[in-house]
C-alpha cells in the first residue's frame, strides 16, 4: 500500500459508537442488543506497507469537522495536532487538540490554504499523517503529492483519482467509458464562443454552462434561449477565472427541476469497492445543500441498486480508495445521470453511517463486508444550522454566540458543531454553527424527530436559519418527499414566514418570567413590552392578574432548573405551558415546543435592583463579564455619558457610560476583576441635592 493512500479515511468514526474498536472498514449495526454481537478487544494499528504506525496525525482544518476528527483520534489513542489561524485562537477545535499551531492570519489564502506552512507544521509536530477533513486542501492533488514526496501520509484518495475526478470534462469522459450514464453535453478543448454555441444549439436549450474546475455553484448559468447564450457565457467565464483561475467551461443539457441524489462508496486498495446506498441533497439555496437525507425518498430497490452499482463503476474506473460520493441528477421519471464525484469527506456522510450503522475506518485491510451484507435500516436527517439571514437571500452573519442550547446527544441524535457558548462565528469562514443528525424507523418518524430537535436547538445573538428549517421541515411537500432543486424558490412565501405578533399570553408570560426572576413582590405596577402596557397586579394567592388593553389575564407559574438551564411553568387563564427562560440584558427569550418568541421589556422602575442607576446613582453590571478597562478613580468629576469603564461579557465590549453629572466616591472593580450581573459598578458622591431630598 502506498504511503499516501494506506489509511485513506482513517479517523472518520461515528459518533454513535464509543465502546468498541474493530480494526475493519466497516462495523455491523450498532442498535442491535442484546448477545447477538461478541466484541474482542484488541489494540489498533494503523500501518503502512512501510511499516509506520500513525501515533499523531495533523488536522488541516477547523470548525466541526476537525472536531469531529480528533474526537475520533482521541478514541483511538492517536495524538491529534490542530492548525489555526489569528481568528481560530481561541476556537473549540484547538482547545481539543493535544497541540496546536499558529499558520498565520484569517485569510485563508494566508493560513488553512497555505500548503508550505501545513506541512512545516507536520514536520515541526512529527505528525505522521494530515487529514483534510472537507473543503480547503481535501480534494487539491498538489497538497497531495506535496505530503507524498515529504514521507507524510495524506489520509485521502490517490492523487490521481483527486486529479482525474477534479475535472469535470475529464471525469465525464471517464465515466462515459466506464458505462456509468452521463449528462448529454460537450466536454471539449476548444472553448471558442462559436464552438460552444453550436453544441448548446445541438444538445437544445435549456442547457447549463459550468466552469470545468471547482464547485459550490461557482461558473454556472441556466441559459434558456439562444439569446442569451453569448452574456450568460461570459458572465460563467468571469467568475470561474476568478474563482478557480481557470475560465474553461462546458455545456450540458438542463435538467429541469432535477433531484440531486448522491451515493456513498467505499474502496479499498485490493480493488474492492462496495456502496452505501444514496441520498437525497435535493433541497438547496445558492447552489448549496442545506438539509440531506438518507435513503432518497420515493426510489425503488431497482432503481437503488442501479445508482449503486453505477457508483461502484465510477470508483473502480479511477481506482478510488477510501470514502468518496458519486453525484448524479436525476429528473422525474428517475433516470440518473453523473454529475460529479467528490473525492473526500463529505459534510453529510453521518446520514449515511446513521441508515448502514457503518464506521468509516480504514485500517489498510480488505473491505470485510460484501455487498449483500452491508444493509439499510430506517432512515436519517441532516440539517445544517447556518449563521444566516433567510429572509436577506439567506445573507451570511458573523457574531458571538450568546447563548447557546442544544439538544441532548444520544445514540439516534448527532450534533457534530465546532462552536460553543460565547464563541464567534467568524466572518473569515463558512457560517456553519452545526450539523443536527438524527435518525428513526422511517422517514416519518425521522422527520417529527427532526422538528422536535430543532425546537431545542436554541441560540441567541446572531441571526439563524432554524425557524426556516422548521418551516421547510413541516412543509407539506417536503412531507411527501417531493423534493427538487428548486424546492425553495418555488416555495418561498410559505417558507420564509415571519414570527407572528407576540400573542398578549406570550406577554403575559414574559412578564411573569421577569417578575420571577427578579423575585419582585411589589402589590402593583405597570410593565412595557413591545410599546405594549401590563398592569400588574399581585393576589395574595401567589397568582398575578395581567391587564393587557382591555382584557385581563389569570397568571400563575414558577421557575425550575434543568440541565443548567431556567424554564418557566405557567397557567395563563387555565391554559399550562413550559418554556425555556432566557433573560439576556432587557430582553425576554421564550423557546417552547410552539417555537420561540422575542419580547423587549424595559427595565421597571420599581425594580430598584435592576435599574440603570444603583449605589447613589451609580450604574449596574448589565451582565455578567469581566472588567477590561477603568477610566475613572474615586474623586474624579464626570459628564453625564462619560465613559467610565469597558466590560467584556460574551466576547462582546460594552462601554458602560456614565448615568448622570456627579463626582465618583468608590470604582468597586479592578481591571481584570469579575462583575455579576446588576452589581454596582461605580458609587457616586451624594449631591446637596440628594441629602436635602432625603432629610
Amino acid at each position: 500500500m502506498a504511503a499516501a493512500s494506506a489509511v485513506s479515511v482513517l479517523l472518520v468514526a461515528a459518533e454513535r459508537n464509543r465502546w468498541h474498536r474493530l480494526p475493519s472498514l466497516l462495523l455491523p449495526p450498532r442498535w442491535v442488543e442484546g448477545p447477538t454481537w461478541v466484541w474482542r478487544q484488541r489494540t489498533m494499528k494503523y500501518t503502512t506497507t512501510t511499516g509506520r504506525n500513525i501515533t499523531k496525525v495533523l488536522i488541516a482544518n477547523r470548525g466541526e469537522i476537525a472536531c469531529r476528527v480528533m474526537r475520533t483520534a482521541r478514541k483511538l489513542g492517536v495524538q491529534s495536532v490542530a492548525v489555526y489561524s489569528e481568528a481560530d485562537r481561541n476556537s473549540m477545535h484547538v482547545d481539543m487538540a493535544d497541540e496546536a499551531y499558529s499558520i498565520g492570519p484569517a485569510p485563508s489564502q494566508q493560513s488553512y490554504l497555505s500548503m508550505e506552512k501545513i506541512i512545516q507544521v507536520a514536520k515541526t509536530s512529527a505528525a505522521q499523517a494530515i487529514h483534510p477533513g472537507y473543503g480547503f486542501l481535501s480534494e487539491n492533488m498538489e497538497f497531495a503529492e506535496l505530503c507524498k514526496q515529504e514521507g507524510i501520509i495524506f489520509i485521502g484518495p490517490p492523487p490521481s483519482a483527486i486529479r482525474d475526478m477534479g475535472i469535470k470534462s475529464t471525469s465525464k469522459s471517464i465515466m462515459a467509458a466506464a458505462g456509468v450514464p452521463v449528462v448529454e453535453g460537450y466536454h471539449g478543448e476548444d472553448q471558442s464562443d462559436q464552438c460552444l454555441k453550436e453544441h448548446a444549439g445541438r444538445i437544445g436549450y435549456p442547457v447549463m454552462i459550468k466552469a470545468v474546475r471547482g464547485g459550490g455553484g461557482k461558473g454556472m448559468r441556466i441559459v434558456r434561449s439562444e439569446q442569451e447564450f453569448q452574456e450568460q457565457l461570459e458572465s460563467a467565464r468571469r467568475e470561474a477565472k476568478k474563482s478557480f483561475n481557470d475560465d474553461a467551461v462546458l455545456i450540458e443539457k438542463f435538467v429541469d427541476t432535477p433531484r440531486h441524489v448522491e451515493v456513498q462508496v467505499f474502496g479499498d486498495h485490493h480493488g474492492n469497492a462496495v456502496y452505501l446506498f444514496e441520498r437525497d441533497c435535493s433541497v438547496q439555496r445558492r447552489h448549496q445543500k442545506i438539509i440531506e437525507e438518507a435513503p432518497a425518498p420515493g426510489i425503488k430497490p431497482e432503481v437503488r441498486k442501479k445508482l449503486g452499482e453505477a457508483a461502484v463503476r465510477a470508483a473502480k474506473a479511477v481506482n478510488y480508495v477510501g470514502a468518496g460520493t458519486v453525484e448524479f441528477i436525476m429528473d422525474s421519471k428517475h433516470n440518473f445521470y453523473f454529475m460529479e464525484m467528490n473525492t473526500r469527506l463529505q459534510v453529510e456522510h453521518p446520514v449515511t453511517e446513521m441508515i448502514t450503522g457503518t464506521d468509516l475506518i480504514a485500517a489498510g485491510e480488505k473491505i470485510p463486508l460484501s455487498q449483500e451484507e452491508i444493509t439499510l435500516q430506517g432512515h436519517a436527517f441532516e440539517a445544517r444550522i447556518y449563521a444566516e439571514d433567510p429572509s436577506n437571500n439567506f445573507m451570511p452573519g458573523a457574531g458571538p454566540l450568546v447563548h447557546l442550547s442544544t439538544p441532548r446527544a444520544d445514540p439516534s441524535t448527532r450534533i457534530e458543531t465546532g462552536v460553543r457558548q460565547g464563541d464567534e462565528v467568524s466572518v473569515h469562514y463558512d457560517p456553519m454553527i452545526a450539523k443536527l443528525v438524527v435518525w428513526a424507523a422511517d422517514r416519518q418518524a425521522a422527520l417529527t424527530k427532526l422538528r422536535y430537535s430543532l425546537r431545542q436547538y436554541n441560540i441567541i445573538g446572531l441571526h439563524t436559519n432554524i425557524d426556516f428549517l422548521l418551516n421547510l421541515s413541516g412543509h407539506p411537500e417536503f412531507e411527501a418527499g417531493n423534493v427538487h432543486t428548486d424546492f425553495i424558490p418555488q416555495h418561498h412565501k410559505e417558507l420564509l414566514l415571519s414570527r407572528k405578533a407576540a400573542a398578549k399570553e406570550s406577554l403575559c408570560q414574559a412578564a411573569l418570567g421577569l417578575i420571577l426572576k427578579e423575585k419582585a413582590m411589589t402589590d402593583a405596577f405597570t410593565l412595557q413590552a413591545h410599546d405594549v402596557a401590563i398592569a400588574v397586579t399581585y393576589n395574595h394567592d401567589g397568582s398575578y392578574s395581567m391587564q393587557i388593553e382591555d382584557k385581563t389575564f389569570q397568571v400563575l407559574g414558577d421557575l425550575y432548573s434543568e440541565e443548567d438551564c431556567t424554564y418557566l411553568k405557567c397557567s395563563v387563564n387555565g391554559v399550562a405551558s413550559k418554556a425555556k427562560l432566557i433573560i439576556l440584558e432587557n430582553t425576554i427569550y421564550l423557546f417552547s415546543k410552539e417555537g420561540s418568541i422575542e419580547i423587549d421589556i424595559p427595565v421597571p422602575k420599581y425594580l430598584s435592583s435592576v435599574s440603570s442607576e444603583g449605589t447613589q446613582g451609580g450604574p449596574l453590571a448589565p451582565m455578567t463579564g469581566t472588567i477590561e478597562k477603568v477610566f475613572v478613580k474615586a474623586g474624579d468629576k464626570v459628564k453625564a455619558g462619560d465613559s467610565l469603564m469597558v466590560m467584556i461579557a460574551m466576547k462582546m465590549e460594552h462601554t458602560i457610560k456614565a448615568p448622570k453629572d456627579g463626582t465618583i466616591k468608590k470604582v468597586f472593580y479592578r481591571e481584570g476583576a469579575q462583575a455579576n450581573r446588576h452589581t454596582p459598578l461605580v458609587e457616586f458622591e451624594e449631591e446637596e441635592s440628594d441629602k436635602r431630598e432625603s432629610e
